[in-house]
């Protein structure tokens, strides 16, 4: 990884699929990721890691079963290890994603919308 600033709109403008996260940085043990969102993604959990969305540009649904989470630009959500849930955005988000290294992004479902993480 590079020692230079990361201009976020300037890597988003680097890819366009949906629901495939790309690897912008390194902190210590996380990877900082940035990814689109539209539409639904499945249901899943995360076992041994927390989850943190931060929307960067739209508004996102983290569905959980219990209650859905709306957030905006600028606001985040943690989803806690262990918890269900389905993120989905009836058009276009932008969010910056912060976990641990190798967490797969449709952790326990897996399926067709597992991301190989590519770094831009």
């Amino acid at each position: 990884m590079t020692e230079d600033a990361v201009d976020v709109n300037a890597k988003f403008d680097l890819f366009a699929e949906h629901w495939s996260p790309k690897l912008v940085a390194r902190l210590n043990d996380y990877e900082v990721k940035l990814v689109r969102i539209k539409g639904d993604f499945v249901w899943h959990t995360h076992e041994e890691t927390d989850e943190l969305f931060l929307v960067l540009d739209g508004l996102l649904t983290i569905q959980l079963r219990d209650r859905d989470v709306v957030l905006g630009p600028g606001q985040l959500f943690v989803v806690p290890r262990g918890v269900e849930h389905c993120p989905r955005a009836d058009e276009e988000v932008r969010a910056l994603l912060l976990e641990p290294a190798g967490v797969v992004n449709t952790g326990d479902a897996g399926g067709d919308l597992t991301a190989v993480v590519e770094q831009i």
